[in-house]
Protein backbone atom coordinates (compact mmCIF):
# COMPACT_ATOMS: atom_id res chain seq x y z
CA UNK A 1 0.00 0.00 0.00
CA UNK A 2 1.32 3.41 -1.00
CA UNK A 3 0.64 6.43 1.18
CA UNK A 4 1.65 10.08 0.83
CA UNK A 5 1.26 12.15 4.00
CA UNK A 6 1.65 15.94 4.07
CA UNK A 7 2.56 17.94 7.14
CA UNK A 8 3.72 21.44 8.08
CA UNK A 9 0.66 23.49 7.25
CA UNK A 10 -0.79 26.08 9.57
CA UNK A 11 -1.68 29.72 10.11
CA UNK A 12 0.90 32.38 9.29
CA UNK A 13 0.90 36.13 8.79
CA UNK A 14 1.54 37.66 5.39
CA UNK A 15 5.26 37.79 4.70
CA UNK A 16 5.95 34.75 6.83
CA UNK A 17 7.29 31.33 5.91
CA UNK A 18 6.27 27.69 6.16
CA UNK A 19 7.87 24.44 5.10
CA UNK A 20 5.66 21.59 3.97
CA UNK A 21 6.78 17.97 4.00
CA UNK A 22 5.46 14.95 2.13
CA UNK A 23 6.54 11.54 3.36
CA UNK A 24 5.95 8.51 1.17
CA UNK A 25 5.52 4.97 2.47
CA UNK A 26 5.43 1.91 0.25
CA UNK A 27 7.06 1.53 -3.14
CA UNK A 28 6.35 3.59 -6.23
CA UNK A 29 8.05 2.41 -9.40
CA UNK A 30 8.92 4.42 -12.50
CA UNK A 31 8.60 7.81 -10.83
CA UNK A 32 8.40 10.67 -13.32
CA UNK A 33 7.80 13.70 -11.12
CA UNK A 34 7.07 14.63 -7.53
CA UNK A 35 5.26 17.86 -6.84
CA UNK A 36 2.80 20.06 -5.03
CA UNK A 37 -0.66 21.29 -5.97
CA UNK A 38 -3.09 23.50 -4.09
CA UNK A 39 -6.82 24.06 -4.00
CA UNK A 40 -8.79 26.94 -2.53
CA UNK A 41 -12.49 26.54 -1.65
CA UNK A 42 -14.68 26.65 -4.76
CA UNK A 43 -11.69 26.57 -7.10
CA UNK A 44 -9.93 23.93 -9.14
CA UNK A 45 -6.75 22.28 -7.98
CA UNK A 46 -3.74 24.04 -9.50
CA UNK A 47 -0.10 23.21 -10.05
CA UNK A 48 2.44 24.78 -7.70
CA UNK A 49 5.83 23.10 -8.13
CA UNK A 50 7.45 19.86 -9.25
CA UNK A 51 10.79 18.09 -9.43
CA UNK A 52 11.62 15.36 -11.93
CA UNK A 53 13.44 12.14 -11.19
CA UNK A 54 16.50 13.78 -12.71
CA UNK A 55 16.29 16.78 -10.38
CA UNK A 56 14.85 19.43 -12.70
CA UNK A 57 12.38 21.81 -11.04
CA UNK A 58 9.38 23.70 -12.34
CA UNK A 59 7.20 26.36 -10.69
CA UNK A 60 3.95 28.14 -11.30
CA UNK A 61 4.50 31.78 -12.19
CA UNK A 62 2.55 32.87 -9.11
CA UNK A 63 5.08 31.29 -6.73
CA UNK A 64 8.32 31.59 -8.69
CA UNK A 65 11.02 33.24 -6.61
CA UNK A 66 9.15 32.63 -3.35
CA UNK A 67 8.73 28.84 -3.16
CA UNK A 68 11.39 26.16 -3.42
CA UNK A 69 10.80 22.44 -3.93
CA UNK A 70 13.39 19.93 -2.78
CA UNK A 71 13.68 16.25 -1.99
CA UNK A 72 15.52 13.84 0.26
CA UNK A 73 15.62 10.50 -1.51
CA UNK A 74 17.03 8.69 1.51
CA UNK A 75 13.98 9.74 3.55
CA UNK A 76 11.48 9.34 0.70
CA UNK A 77 10.38 12.89 1.40
CA UNK A 78 9.71 15.96 -0.71
CA UNK A 79 9.55 19.48 0.70
CA UNK A 80 8.06 22.82 -0.24
CA UNK A 81 9.71 25.85 1.34
CA UNK A 82 7.30 28.78 1.15
CA UNK A 83 8.62 32.28 1.80
CA UNK A 84 7.04 35.74 1.52
CA UNK A 85 3.60 34.21 1.85
CA UNK A 86 0.57 36.15 0.63
CA UNK A 87 -3.12 35.82 1.53
CA UNK A 88 -3.76 34.47 -1.97
CA UNK A 89 -1.54 31.49 -1.11
CA UNK A 90 -4.26 30.29 1.28
CA UNK A 91 -5.34 26.81 0.18
CA UNK A 92 -5.14 23.12 0.91
CA UNK A 93 -1.79 21.90 -0.38
CA UNK A 94 -1.53 18.39 -1.82
CA UNK A 95 1.51 16.25 -2.44
CA UNK A 96 1.66 14.40 -5.76
CA UNK A 97 3.76 11.68 -7.33
CA UNK A 98 3.37 10.82 -11.01
CA UNK A 99 4.63 7.42 -12.08
CA UNK A 100 4.44 5.12 -15.07
CA UNK A 101 5.87 4.30 -18.45
CA UNK A 102 3.40 3.77 -21.29
CA UNK A 103 0.62 5.07 -19.08
CA UNK A 104 0.91 7.19 -15.95
CA UNK A 105 -0.69 7.14 -12.53
CA UNK A 106 -0.96 9.93 -9.96
CA UNK A 107 -0.66 9.34 -6.23
CA UNK A 108 -2.05 11.98 -3.87
CA UNK A 109 -1.75 12.86 -0.22
CA UNK A 110 -4.67 13.92 1.95
CA UNK A 111 -3.72 17.59 1.95
CA UNK A 112 -2.58 20.10 4.55
CA UNK A 113 -4.19 23.49 5.18
CA UNK A 114 -2.18 26.67 4.73
CA UNK A 115 -3.83 29.91 5.85
CA UNK A 116 -2.13 33.28 5.37
CA UNK A 117 -3.62 36.24 7.22
CA UNK A 118 -3.29 39.85 6.10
Amino acid sequence: QVQLVESGGGLVQAGGSLRLSCATSGSIFRVITRGWYRQAPGKQREFVASVTSGGSTNYADSVKGRFTISRDNAKNTVYLQMNSLKPEDTAVYYCNTRAGLGSTRDYWGQGTQVTVSS
